[in-house]
C-alpha cells in the first residue's frame, strides 16, 4: 500500500501535489498563539524600540497541533506586582499565577523587564503544588553545571537577560491540563535620584483580561515625603479614580486594582484597556545640610542632598566626532542636541567646541564665556559640522584637555568652578593612536585627576568597555546612546544630569572607631537634582555620639557641615506594617558595595572583583559574576536539566546586541523537541533571551527540562 500511494503521489500534476503539501503543512505544523501578559518594571521612562514590544508578553502556546483553536484556554488568574520601599532602597515581587483550562498540556511564557541596576535575588515557580526556587552560584561553577547537562547527552538551558534601560527576564513552563503554575521573580536595588526626584515604573501590556490585577507601592521615608505623584499612559476618565494614593508625613500608599470590568477597552469587549506605563515619581523633605542617616541592626545609610545650593560654574569642552560612522540621521541628531545644549548652558559657564575625524577642528582655539552672542556663533559652527574621515580619539580628547588647562594656568576661568570634557563617539579609534590601552593610559596622565571625563557611546558599533574604564579612571561616566528617534533627547538628558554641579570635592566622615566596611565616600561633584549615599556598618551600641561630617567647595566658599546621627528603632514605632524589612540597611550597604566594587573590578582589580563573588552568593544577588540557578528535581525519567539566568556587564550587552548568535545555544532538534512535548504531560519548563525577535522555529527543547528560546 505505500509504494502504491507514492506512486499516485507521482503521477498526480504538479498543481495537486502543491495543493496536498500546502494542507499538510496547515495541518502539521504548529502554531503560535498571541501574547498574553507582560508585567514589568523600570526607573527609566524611555521606551524601548518599537520592535522590542512583541516579546514582552506571556504567551500562550498548544503544544498539540490538532488542537491550535484551544490557544486561548490559558487563563491569567493573577498578576500581582508588589514593590516596597524603605529609605529609597526598593524590593519588587512580581507574582503571576495562570491556569490550564484545556483538556491538553499547554505552554505559558513569563516575560518580565527590571531595571539594568537591579539585582535578582530570587525566582520561583510553582507547579501542580510544587516549589521549584532559583539557587545563586557562582557563574563558572553554574557554567559547569550547564555543560555537564550538555555532555550527558540532556539538553539544557542558559538565558542571559539584555535590554536598552530594562534587563528582560523570560522562562516558560509547559503545563498540564487543568493545572495552575504560579510564577515569582524578586529583585532589589536602591533607587536613584535624578531631576530632583525617585521614580518606580511599572510597564504593563496584559493582551488579556486578568481577573486579579494589582499593583501595590508602599513607601517609608523617615525624612517625611515632599510629594508623591502617581499616573499612567493608559489611564482613561474611567480608570483614573482607580488609582489609590494615600499619604501621611512618612508613609505612602499607592495602589491600583482594576476589575475583569473595568479592564475592558469597551463594553462587552474582550480586549483590554491596560497597555503602557504606570509611573510612581516621590521626593523627601529636605531640612538643614547634614542630610539624614539612618541605623538599624548595625548597619548605616547616610543620604546627603542638601537643599538651596547655588550651582558651580563649569568649564566644559564638547568634542565631537564626525567621522564618517556618524553620517546620516546620527550626524543630525547629534546636532540638533549640540544646539540645544549650547542654548542650556548658563551664563556664568565657558565652554568650547571639537569636531573630529583624523583632524581636528576647534570653534576657537581657548573657552569662551556662555554669553549670547557666542552661544549663537557657537551654534552656527555645530550646525555645520559634517561627517568625513576616520577616528582619532586620542589627539581629539588631547586636545580638550590642553585648552582647559591652558585656560587654567592663565586663569581665565573660575577659581571655583569644575573643569569637565564630553566626549561623544560612535567608533572605535582608527587614526592616530589607535591601542585603547594606549590611549586611556595618555588620557589619564594628561587629565592628572583635575577634571572629569564623560564618555558617550553612539549606536552599536562603538567600542564601549573602552569609554567606560576611560572615564571612570578620570572622575567621570560612561552611557551608551542607541541608535533610534529619541537619540536627540538621550543626549540631552545626559547632559541635564552634569549641567548644575552643587559642590565638588565631596567628602564625608565618620568616627574611625565605631564604623568600619564603609562604601565609597569621597565624591568628585554633586550635581543639581541628585543625591549622594554612604553605607557602612557599626561596631559597637554607643551611637549617641556619632558624628558625621560633611566638607566639600562651593561656588563662594567652603561648605562644611557637622552633627549627630538619627537612631530610629523602626520595628518599635511601626510593629504592624509588614511591608518594612528590618535587614534593609544591611542589604542596601551590600547593594550599593557590590555595585562599587564591580565598577572597579572594570577597571582591573582582582581583589575587588572576588570581593563583590564573595558579597554577591552571600546575600544572593545576581550580577555579572553570578548566576541565578533552578534545577528540578529528579523525576522517574532522570534528571532535568538546569536553568542558568546570568546578568551581564554593559559591554557583554552590546557584544550580544551585535552578535545575537554568539550565545551558546542549547543542543536538541526543534522538530523532535515538538513532537514529544505535545504528546506529554508532564511539567516542561525553558527559559527565553527576550530582546524582541520572534521565536518561532528557533527554538529547542525537551519535555521536563528547562531551556534557552532565542
Amino acid at each position: 500500500m505505500p509504494e502504491q500511494g507514492l506512486f499516485r503521489f507521482a503521477s498526480m500534476t504538479v498543481g495537486w501535489r502543491i495543493l496536498l503539501l500546502l494542507a499538510w503543512i496547515c495541518i502539521c505544523l504548529p502554531v503560535e498563539a498571541g501574547g498574553a501578559l507582560v508585567v514589568s518594571r523600570s526607573d527609566a521612562l524611555t521606551q524601548e524600540p518599537k520592535e522590542s514590544m512583541d516579546a514582552r508578553s506571556m504567551k500562550k502556546r498548544s503544544t498539540d497541533s490538532a488542537n491550535v483553536r484551544n490557544v486561548n484556554m490559558v487563563e491569567v488568574h493573577s498578576v500581582r506586582v508588589a514593590c516596597a520601599v524603605m529609605s529609597r532602597f526598593a524590593r519588587t515581587v512580581m507574582t503571576s499565577k495562570a491556569l490550564n483550562k484545556a483538556n491538553h498540556s499547554q505552554e505559558v511564557f513569563f516575560n518580565v523587564e527590571l531595571p539594568k541596576t537591579a539585582f535578582i535575588t530570587n525566582f520561583s515557580m510553582e507547579i501542580d503544588g510544587q516549589m521549584y526556587v532559583g539557587e545563586v552560584k557562582e557563574k563558572k561553577t553554574a557554567k559547569e553545571q550547564y555543560d555537564k547537562a550538555v555532555s550527558s547527552g540532556r539538553t539544557a538551558g542558559l538565558v542571559k537577560a539584555s535590554g536598552r534601560n530594562m534587563e528582560k527576564f523570560s522562562v516558560s513552563v509547559n503545563i498540564a491540563a487543568e493545572s495552575y503554575v504560579t510564577f515569582i521573580l524578586t529583585y532589589e536595588e536602591l533607587l536613584q535620584r535624578k531631576f530632583g526626584q525617585y521614580e518606580i515604573l511599572t510597564r504593563v501590556k496584559p493582551e488579556t483580561l486578568v481577573q486579579d490585577f494589582q499593583i501595590v507601592a508602599d513607601i517609608y521615608e523617615p525624612q517625611g515625603i515632599s510629594f508623591v505623584e502617581a499616573t499612567a499612559t493608559f489611564l482613561t476618565n474611567d480608570l483614573l479614580p482607580l488609582v489609590e494614593k494615600t499619604v501621611t508625613d512618612k508613609k505612602a500608599h499607592i495602589s491600583f486594582s482594576p476589575t475583569l470590568e473595568q479592564q475592558r477597552n469597551c463594553t462587552g469587549c474582550e480586549g483590554t484597556a491596560i497597555n503602557g506605563d504606570f509611573v510612581i515619581n516621590y521626593d523627601v523633605k529636605r531640612e538643614g545640610g547634614l542630610g539624614e542617616v539612618q541605623i538599624v541592626n548595625g548597619h548605616f545609610v547616610h543620604f546627603f542632598a542638601p537643599p538651596d545650593l547655588p550651582r558651580v560654574p563649569k568649564n566644559v569642552v564638547f568634542v565631537i566626532d564626525r567621522s564618517g560612522s556618524m553620517s546620516g540621521t546620527k550626524m543630525v541628531q547629534t546636532r540638533a542636541a549640540l544646539v540645544a545644549i549650547l542654548n542650556d548652558l548658563h551664563v556664568d559657564d565657558h565652554f568650547a567646541l571639537i569636531a573630529f575625524d583624523n583632524k581636528i577642528k576647534t570653534w576657537k582655539d581657548f573657552l569662551t564665556k556662555a554669553t549670547k552672542k557666542n552661544v549663537t556663533e557657537a551654534i552656527a559652527f555645530a550646525k555645520k559640522i559634517k561627517d568625513d574621515g576616520a577616528t582619532n580619539i586620542n589627539s581629539a580628547v588631547l586636545k580638550a584637555v590642553s585648552m582647559l588647562k591652558t585656560e587654567r594656568s592663565q586663569k581665565k576661568l573660575p577659581e571655583r568652578s569644575v573643569d569637565m570634557i564630553i566626549l561623544l563617539t560612535d567608533g572605535m579609534p582608527n587614526s592616530g593612536v589607535s591601542r585603547p590601552a594606549t590611549i586611556q593610559e595618555n588620557v589619564r596622565d594628561a587629565v592628572g585627576g583635575n577634571m572629569s571625563l564623560f564618555c558617550l557611546g553612539f549606536g552599536k558599533d562603538v567600542e564601549y568597555s573602552f569609554l567606560d574604564v576611560m572615564s571612570k579612571q578620570n572622575k567621570g561616566v560612561a552611557r551608551r546612546i542607541y541608535e533610534g528617534s529619541d537619540a536627540t533627547l538621550q543626549l540631552q538628558g545626559f547632559y541635564e544630569e552634569v549641567a548644575n554641579p552643587l559642590l565638588l570635592d565631596v567628602n564625608l566622615r565618620y568616627p574611625d572607631n565605631a564604623v568600619d566596611l564603609l562604601t565609597k565616600k569621597h565624591f568628585s561633584q554633586l550635581f543639581n537634582g541628585s543625591e549622594i549615599v554612604v553605607a557602612g556598618r557599626l561596631h559597637g551600641n554607643d551611637m549617641d555620639n556619632f558624628l558625621v561630617e560633611v566638607i566639600g567647595e562651593g561656588p563662594d566658599q567652603n561648605f562644611q557641615v557637622q552633627g549627630k546621627a538619627n537612631v530610629q528603632n523602626w520595628d518599635v514605632i511601626y510593629p504592624e506594617e509588614e511591608y518594612i524589612f528590618g535587614d534593609f540597611t544591611e542589604r542596601l550597604w551590600a547593594y550599593l558595595t557590590v555595585q562599587q566594587l564591580l565598577e572597579s573590578s572594570g577597571s582591573g582589580s582582582e581583589e575587588d572583583k572576588a570581593k563583590a563573588l564573595d558579597m554577591s552568593l552571600r546575600y544572593s544577588f545576581v550580577t555579572p559574576l553570578t548566576s541565578m540557578v533552578v534545577t528540578k528535581p529528579q523525576t522517574e525519567d532522570g534528571p532535568d536539566s538546569p536553568l542558568i539566568a546570568d546578568k551581564l556587564t554593559e559591554s557583554q550587552r552590546q557584544h550580544e546586541e551585535k552578535h545575537p548568535l554568539s550565545l551558546e545555544r542549547p543542543v536538541g532538534s526543534s522538530s523532535a523537541a515538538s513532537s514529544s512535548v505535545a504528546n506529554s504531560h508532564r511539567p516542561s519548563s525553558r527559559v527565553s533571551s527576550s530582546r524582541g525577535t520572534s521565536s518561532r522555529g528557533s527554538s529547542s527543547h525537551s519535555d521536563g527540562k528547562l531551556l534557552l528560546r532565542w
